[in-house]
């Protein structure tokens, strides 16, 4: 059984320094894993016919792929790629010729590594379209991405921005790689009209020690990129089609669910996690927070 140290977890969460993003996401990332049978690490886009974290996880790639106009690209970043899954599903979706993914984790882009190589053996996963997809694993930060300036013409940063610190410096990395009318795709979460640190640890409540990135405001985000010299081409808002149906699957489904995890993690995780997913849905209600998918062009 995994074990968590709660002083060490509220020090992640307080300090949110990189290798505390990185001790959080090995400490929690099974956890997930063992809730949704999968390895995606985002809360899903439960729009349309998804009644599963599986479904709903792929199908927020599937439109953060549309956004990217991914079919006519040449280099994709996949910045905070996660296990890669995101990257593996975009090969499929689209006829990719070069899929770099970037993230601080070394552990996570071996594990993500192995679990694609396994699934080529078994043949679960990779056709045609995969294997025609050079894939790249870089371990680097996203302040300082080593790619020469304006070699890039996607970029894609899939529920991963929000733990960039400082995020000013990601944006700026990002308009240096990137090409004349290259792509930047951001989906994150953010908090909506709290806009000072007394606001946000009154009505965000557990969420303040258990929502373990940056509370980064929307208006804060877009003016970021906007300064950085971007054009912002579209932004939408799915915060209705996240955090609700999420919140709801888990607890319609909690027995099961919890008997999972239980394996996995002592029983007072699950009690935090499931008490974290319903005030995320009612803040959410209440508007105080979104989730933004938004496109942004290099000037």
């Amino acid at each position: 059984m995994l074990t968590i140290n709660p002083i060490d977890a509220i020090l992640w969460t307080l300090r949110r320094n990189e290798k505390d993003v990185i001790k959080l996401y090995n400490s929690l990332s099974p956890l997930m894993q063992a809730a949704t049978g999968a390895s995606m690490l985002n809360f899903g886009y439960w729009q349309g016919n998804v009644n599963s974290p599986i479904d709903a996880q792929s199908n927020l790639c599937t439109l953060v792929g549309k956004l990217a106009d991914l079919g006519s690209y040449r280099t994709l970043i996949d910045v905070g790629s996660g296990y890669g899954a995101p990257a593996v599903q975009w090969s499929r979706e689209y006829r990719l010729g070069n899929i770099v993914c970037v993230n601080i984790n070394s552990q996570q882009l071996v594990n993500g590594f192995k679990i694609a190589l396994s699934k080529i053996e078994n043949g679960q996963v990779f056709h045609a379209c995969c294997l025609r997809t050079h894939f790249t694993y870089i371990n680097s930060t996203s302040l300082s991405l080593p790619f020469a300036t304006g070699t890039v013409d996607r970029i894609i940063a899939l529920e991963s921005a929000q733990h960039f610190k400082p995020f000013d410096r990601f944006i700026e990395e990002s308009y240096r790689i990137l090409q004349t009318k290259g792509l930047l795709v951001i989906a994150m979460p953010v908090t909506v009209s709290l806009d000072n640190v007394l606001k946000k640890l009154s009505k965000l409540g557990i969420l303040n020690l258990t929502w373990s990135s940056e509370h980064y405001g929307f208006e804060y985000v877009k003016s970021v990129i906007r300064r950085c010299r971007f054009n912002i081409m579209n932004v939408t808002m799915i915060g209705t089609q996240v955090y609700e149906p999420l919140a709801l699957y888990y607890t319609q489904n909690r027995k099961e669910l919890r008997q999972k995890i239980t394996t996995h993690y002592p029983s007072y995780i699950e009690k935090i996690l499931c008490k974290s997913l319903v005030k995320m849905m009612n803040v959410s209600k209440k508007g105080l927070i979104e989730y933004i998918v938004l496109k942004a062009q290099k000037l």
